[in-house]
């Protein structure tokens, strides 16, 4: 690995997903030196992630070709893993330790999917329904496969829609919500004339696949992978023969990093004004951190937050409209997916809730808080630092992390000592995030 590598940027953003595009655009278009950082390989995020190989929708080809004209400098393969001081970000890329100073910071870092633990969730073939679709946009043979995907939320559809595109036999959509908040959801689309093509064709492209509501995984069965899973269909069990579960449970923000800087949190989303702006001077949060709103929200969040951080403060005051109605869209998606509490009970005493250090369900029930179950279980202290299991523990138990630490994901010895001594030892790897 090479050493530390220093870049300075007027405005820098975190996430290259649609809001961090849309910001680094925005902020480039205005003259500034920008630049944007991302661990995966392509920028896009979940959304548009895999397009830039295969045929990209017309939207993402807009907003691609702006960032290359725009002339934003692009780090992907790239995490941020600490703040070494105000104004400067440390992150570690393939080969390279990067300090990055900014003047301006947007935070876009997303959201990544919740889990809920039931008996047999760790099977090999149980897996997140976004993350099923990314492997298969990076892959994976799908064809002829029997999927099961189960949790809540419109990413459900889509996913099934794109993995059915792709040869799978999509068995079921099991779906939490209840038939009557489907239906006032449904009413409420009827006032966003764009929302109702999108699912009308959605509808068309998974036409015939079973969609029930009041319904959710119960188990997951097999010896060594998948065989079978059992669902609840309106409070009675059916086990289907299936090779792949995809379960996903709504979105969580990425909101660590946001933590470590001292950005203020109101139930679990980051707090903006107006123009964006945390309450951390010269930061800006855009995009799934403050509010799951899906790809409109995204877009005109990350455009506000770019502008602001050029000066630009009355061309993104006319995206002020533009971004209401995507909240109220928001808030609609919270209110009809909103988990009921019939899911606290999935999982069984000996169901594991923290993968990474096997920690079972049994073993926290004792405890009344995030700390005292970490202190005596090691629950949260893996190499995912919680992102899984304290979102799970977080709605089974109330729970609520009480501090980030850095580095706030896993890094090699070296990278952290790099801004200050030689290399270390190649791979050694060293933990903080969830206190």
């Amino acid at each position: 690995m090479s050493r530390d590598v220093q870049q300075r940027f007027d405005v820098l953003v975190i996430g290259g997903g649609p809001a961090g595009i849309a910001a680094a655009v925005c902020a480039g278009e205005c003259g500034l030196h920008v630049g944007i950082v991302d661990d995966n390989a392509t920028l896009g995020g979940q959304i548009w992630r895999g397009e830039s190989e295969n045929e990209p929708t017309a939207e993402a080809a807009k907003w691609r070709e702006r960032l290359r004209s725009a002339g934003v400098t692009t780090l992907l393969r790239t995490r941020v893993f600490d703040q070494p001081k105000p104004g400067v970000l440390l992150a570690e890329g393939a080969d390279a330790v990067y300090e990055l100073s900014y003047k301006y910071l947007v935070l876009a870092t997303g959201a990544r999917e919740r889990f809920l633990p039931f008996p047999g969730w760790t099977l090999p073939n149980v897996m997140g329904a976004g993350g099923l679709q990314a492997m298969v946009k990076y892959g994976l043979p799908i064809h002829g496969k029997r999927v099961v995907i189960a949790g809540t939320g419109p990413l459900l559809l889509a996913v099934a829609a794109y993995l059915r595109k792709h040869g799978a036999e999509i068995l079921i959509i099991c779906e939490q919500a209840s038939w009557s908040n489907l239906a006032r959801f449904t009413v409420a689309l009827l006032r966003q004339p764009a929302k109702i093509v999108q699912g009308l064709q959605l509808k068309r492209e998974i036409a015939g696949v079973r969609f029930v509501a009041n319904s959710w995984p119960l188990a997951a069965h097999g010896r060594q992978t998948l065989e079978s899973v059992t669902v609840s269909r309106a409070g009675k069990p059916e086990t289907i023969p299936c090779d792949y579960l995809a379960c996903g449970f709504h979105l969580t923000p990425n909101v660590e990093l946001h933590v470590l800087l001292g950005c203020r949190l109101q139930s679990g989303y980051v707090q903006v004004d107006d123009f964006q702006r945390t309450s951390v001077q010269d930061i800006f949060c855009a995009g799934e951190p403050t509010a799951i709103g899906g790809v409109d929200l995204a877009l005109v969040e990350g455009q506000i937050a770019g502008l602001a951080a050029a000066g630009r403060a009355e061309e993104a005051r006319k995206l002020f409209a533009e971004r209401e109605k995507a909240r109220r869209f928001a808030r609609m998606l919270d209110r009809t997916f909103r988990l009921r509490p019939e899911l606290k009970s999935l999982p069984s005493p000996e169901t594991i809730v923290c993968r990474c250090e096997d920690v079972r369900y049994s073993r926290l029930q004792g405890h009344t808080s995030w700390r005292a179950a970490k202190l005596h279980t090691r629950c949260g202290m893996g190499p995912c630092q919680g992102r899984v299991c304290g979102p799970a523990a977080e709605f089974l138990f109330k729970w609520n992390p009480d501090s980030v630490r850095p580095p706030i994901f896993p890094a090699r010895v070296e990278s952290l000592a790099a801004p200050l001594c030689g290399p270390e030892p190649e791979h050694t790897t060293v933990t903080g995030g969830l206190g």
